[in-house]
């Protein structure tokens, strides 16, 4: 807790019992940075062998969706956070209500965590994105689809899963028959992300848009690139409409704001998550602050970190090589650490999946054509298999 003593700052971050919810990489990197200011994270997962099971200052096993769980969890916590949307936001709610601080707050989390919500929030607020539909099941897709479309479960999605590209009515016969949207397919020129965070004083900070390239097959992340390579005037639009949307719904914490750059130059907003998101992983080694410092500085109502470049970066994503499954080998790790200005971060799961992450890789270098060409190196040298 912050305290002030004779016109002095003093700092107890180790008095304040802090929970989060979910246990996997995002928490691992975020009691990473907690170390440094002295706080104790106490966090909560339904696995047993989540990342930071072994690394928290205490771990609870628990299902983060069960509202007696969270509750039992969260009742003797100053505040709570959270590393993923799909949690009891009743119990988080109820938790609010009798004092325990919750960044972001429940309210913020219900309207994220349902991709109809979200979408419907965008259009209330002038805040530019691609016309969608709601659909309850399958024969309301058939009946509103004109391919190709986007489809996207409301909730439970996560890492490419909950999203699926329907070129026709055959792939709608195989797709979700749940609570979804469907969305136009874009064309865009690029894929970006920026990430802002924002405390309860109502300062705000921005990190440099990044450029992201996704595998198509896993619907995921491959790599991003920091600098994204966009006109300046692009990259402030991207950075007013980031603070637009988390000053609209009077969020504290930390805000990924996913877009598409259209073929026209303009940007629309694809997704949004409250929390430190998969394109911040190369803050760590080439911001001033990283993300999940900046998410902390956030929710404990602490000065901003500065979120310029230290070096240009990019990141790749290591997931699981498709068709293995079984206790993890790192596969070229020797060979990539024998590379100046490679950095990678394994997650700790031990058994790997076809395309489940499993680390990353942060690439640094003088300049983007440095780090393009040591990107191709890693790339080439390194898999996860069993």
């Amino acid at each position: 807790m912050l305290y002030l003593c004779c016109m002095e700052a003093i700092w107890y971050g180790n008095k304040m019992k802090v929970g989060v919810l979910g246990g996997g990489q995002l928490g691992r990197m975020l009691i990473q940075e907690a170390t440094n200011l002295n706080i104790h994270l106490h966090m909560m997962d339904g696995d047993a062998a989540a990342p930071c099971a072994q690394l928290a200052h205490s771990f609870t096993y628990g299902s983060i969706t069960d509202y007696d769980a969270v509750y039992a969890f969260g009742k003797d916590k100053d505040l709570i956070t959270v590393e993923i949307e799909n949690v009891s936001i009743e119990a988080l709610e109820d938790l609010e209500k009798e004092g325990v601080k919750v960044f972001p707050q429940p309210r913020v989390l219900r309207i994220i965590r349902d991709k109809g919500l979200q979408k419907e929030f965008y259009t209330d607020q002038n805040i530019p994105t691609a016309p969608f539909a709601i659909i309850e099941n399958r024969v309301d897709l058939l009946a509103k689809a004109s391919f190709p479309i986007v489809h996207k479960l409301r909730t439970g999605g996560y890492d490419g899963k909950g999203v699926n590209i329907l070129k026709s009515e055959a792939d709608a016969l195989t797709s979700f028959d749940e609570p979804s949207i469907i969305e136009n397919k874009i064309p865009f020129q690029k894929e970006l992300s920026v990430i802002v965070a924002r405390n309860e004083n109502g300062e705000m900070t921005t990190f440099p848009c990044v450029e992201c390239e996704f595998n198509p097959e896993a619907n995921l992340v491959e790599f991003l690139f920091s600098p994204a390579d966009i006109d300046s005037n692009v990259e402030q639009q991207a950075d007013e409409i980031a603070k637009d949307i988390i000053q609209k719904l009077d969020m504290v914490g930390l805000l990924a704001v996913e877009f598409f750059l259209t073929n026209d130059g303009s940007l629309l907003v694809n997704e949004i998550a409250p929390r430190p998101h998969n394109s911040g992983h190369h803050t760590i080694e080439i911001c001033h602050t990283s993300q999940f410092a900046q998410h902390l500085r956030a929710i404990l109502n602490l000065p901003l970190g500065d979120t310029s470049l230290i070096q240009c970066g990019s990141m790749i994503n290591l997931v699981g090589e498709k068709g293995f499954e079984g206790p993890a080998i790192y596969e070229g790790l020797k060979d990539i650490l024998s590379i100046p200005g490679v950095y990678p971060h394994i997650y700790g799961k031990e058994i790997t999946k076809s395309f489940r992450k499993m680390g990353h890789v942060t690439i640094t270098g003088s300049n983007m054509d440095e780090v393009r060409e040591k990107t191709k190196k890693v790339q080439a040298a390194i898999r996860v298999i069993a």
